[in-house]
């Protein structure tokens, strides 16, 4: 650490409207180090504050107040002395900076950094991926629209490396390249007018890629919004869920996507301040997204014409699939997620895109609901003719009377501001219904949560089971709070 210690180090004046008009070094290099300029409002949060203070009280004040200077973080100490007109209207105050230290910061953890531009990269993306350790396509879902050709010839040649179905300009090495050279890749898309970019999520503890990988695709700019729904005729006639969700769900994938870039500091070292402003736009963002989800959802479920399509799947590995897509989050907060173990078997008769969406609303409210440093639980089970897979945690539980509200309509049994929006058990009982199951809950206060999803059960030796890599996988961010 630096100290620079000597009386008034540098004198500065604030006008009646907050601009810092007047200012000595180094107070000028920090109002543009966080963002502003001699003559434009005070761009340092504590010292705004603190000029707000003294203005309101009309005394004169000493503190400290702190901010960051690219990679150091400044401590100073300031007196404060407001100035008044004849009419005893407040006309400026005196800045004097009285002592100023320099802390280089320390170094993020590599971890925490990585984990953060994976979230980046997740809600940026056009397209979600998933692929086998050799970077084969085992599914893809995605609501661009000019991808629908890319999606197609991937659904007919699932297994094949995602490079074929791409255009690597410049690059004429063998394909799949090892998966760090590709990280970040810029790549052409047949039907879509779009650059895109490449992101790829290893997965697997023991060795990055060992358990495969998610591709992210990212476009340069927004799809460019056609047909009906670009009119505000075709809007006032349209479906929230299938004509409104894509288009709102992209520009609000993006205020996320630079919000975190903000609040994560991967643009330049920011105040404190900031990325905390930051932190809040982005939370409140991913809010609004998981209610249009949650709406998009509601409206198909509760159609006329909605119905399932069952087939034989793998339960285990539908709960495999889920605790890979929330691991990250269950790991931000140290909680243990404890899938089927390799081997357990459970066959199902049930649609393996609406079995994962269930699942992920469960374990997902798990990891809302759970303390810190607990475990969540995935089990399976076969009652007569009856699969069944529950998903079991620690936290607070439920009484009699939270059970029998927890399936309603925008229920939040009383979890206001949690980030949910009481849809996401509503829907997850109606699928589970469409699908001759249900979804039933056990708890007791303080004795955590069971929520047990059953579906007919599948003979282990009749037909060709179906582990659902060619279908539909939901979202890597779809998590219906319940």
């Amino acid at each position: 650490m630096t100290t620079v210690g000597t009386r008034y180090i540098a004198h500065g004046r604030a006008d009646a409207e907050g601009r810092l008009v007047e200012a000595q070094e180094p107070l000028a290099g920090l109002q543009e180090a966080c963002g502003g300029r001699v003559g434009e409002t005070i761009a340092v949060p504590e010292l705004r504050s603190l000029v707000e203070k003294a203005r309101h009280y009309g005394l004169r004040l000493a503190r400290q107040f702190s901010a960051v200077d690219g990679d150091n973080r400044i401590t100073a100490w300031v007196e404060l002395a407001p100035e008044f007109d004849e009419q005893g209207n407040f006309a400026a105050c005196a800045i004097d900076v009285v002592n100023w230290n320099s802390e280089e910061l320390p170094p993020e953890n590599e971890l925490d950094a990585a984990r953060r531009r994976v979230e980046i990269n997740r809600h940026l993306a056009d397209c979600t991926a998933r692929l086998d350790p050799k970077q084969g396509i085992l599914s893809v879902v995605t609501e661009a629209q000019d991808l629908a050709q890319f999606v197609e010839a991937t659904r007919e040649a699932i297994g094949r490396p995602w490079t074929d179905f791409v255009t690597l300009p410049g690059n004429s090495h063998e394909q799949p390249l090892h998966w760090r050279l590709l990280d970040g890749a810029r790549c052409q898309i047949e039907g879509s007018g779009r650059e895109w970019t490449a992101h790829l999520e290893p997965l697997g503890q023991m060795e990055p890629g060992s358990a495969g990988f998610v591709l992210y695709l990212t476009a340069s700019s927004p799809e460019p919004v056609t047909g009906e729904s670009a009119s505000p005729s075709g809007i006032e006639g349209a479906s929230f869920g299938r004509d409104l969700t894509p288009v709102l769900r992209q520009p609000i994938n993006r205020i996320i996507a630079n919000a975190e870039t903000i609040r994560t500091k991967l643009a330049g070292p920011i105040a404190d301040e900031y990325s905390s402003y930051a932190a809040d736009i982005a939370t409140a963002a991913q809010h609004l997204l998981a209610l249009i989800d949650d709406l998009s959802d509601l409206e198909v479920v509760e159609s006329d014409e909605f119905v399932t399509a069952p087939d034989r799947i793998e339960l285990a590995d539908v709960a495999r699939r889920a605790c890979g897509i929330l691991g990250v989050r269950a790991q931000e907060k140290g909680i243990t997620l404890v899938p089927p173990v390799e081997g357990e078997s459970q066959l199902a008769i049930a649609e393996f895109r609406r079995v994962l969406q269930i699942l992920l609303n469960l374990v997902g409210n798990a990891i809302r609901y759970s303390p810190d440093q607990s475990q969540v639980w995935i089990r399976l089970d076969r009652v007569g003719n009856r699969a069944l897979i529950t998903v079991a945690d620690q936290g607070m539980g439920l009484d009699q009377n939270q059970q029998s509200k927890v399936f309603e309509k925008f229920e939040r049994l009383g979890r206001s501001g949690d980030g949910g929006s009481g849809l996401g058990l509503y829907i997850s009982r109606r699928i589970a219904r469409a699908m001759d199951g249900d979804l039933t809950v056990e708890s007791a206060p303080g004795q955590g949560a069971r929520f047990t999803l059953s579906v007919p059960a599948a003979d282990d030796m009749r037909g060709e089971m179906r582990d659902g890599p060619g279908k539909d996988v939901p979202r890597a961010d779809d998590e219906n709070g319940g």
